[in-house]
């Protein structure tokens, strides 16, 4: 939920900058605001901030195909707000999380996660998608 909250936040700020002001905000400006988003809203302290980093990498990747579709002469379709069912994933790049040997995943700030392990993992994890399944 504050995925999408940060999300929706990121792309109505693109949006306001480009239409009042005749601007583009980067995925650097935006990840600069993190500290003081985090500092400011309890909810985002409990939340890796890593995690956040990724939610704007997302945003910027939806700009840059949308600019990547209009330059190519293709219908381009604009970059729209996610709906509450949309997402359903977090990734968690780089740290904060690492594989027990009880077939557990453990996520910081989180807890621990069950999980089914359908093959040996070989060499090491660099980033980790938590996607929920289900009606839960």
């Amino acid at each position: 939920m504050r995925a999408r909250e940060l999300h929706h936040a990121a792309f109505q700020e693109r949006c306001d900058a480009s239409r009042m002001a005749g601007k583009s905000i980067t995925y650097y400006d935006q990840a600069n605001q993190l500290p003081e988003i985090k500092q400011d809203r309890e909810a985002y302290q409990q939340i890796h901030a890593q995690v956040l980093q990724d939610v704007l990498r997302r945003v910027q990747k939806a700009f840059d195909a949308f600019f990547r579709r209009v330059s190519n002469g293709e219908k381009p379709g604009y970059p729209r707000f996610q709906g509450k069912g949309r997402s359903d994933s977090f990734t968690s790049p780089q740290a904060g999380f690492s594989l027990t040997r009880e077939s557990r995943l453990m996520l910081s700030k989180i807890g621990s996660i069950k999980v089914k392990m359908h093959r040996t993992i070989k060499g090491t994890m660099k980033t980790c998608t938590i996607k929920r399944e289900g009606n839960v």
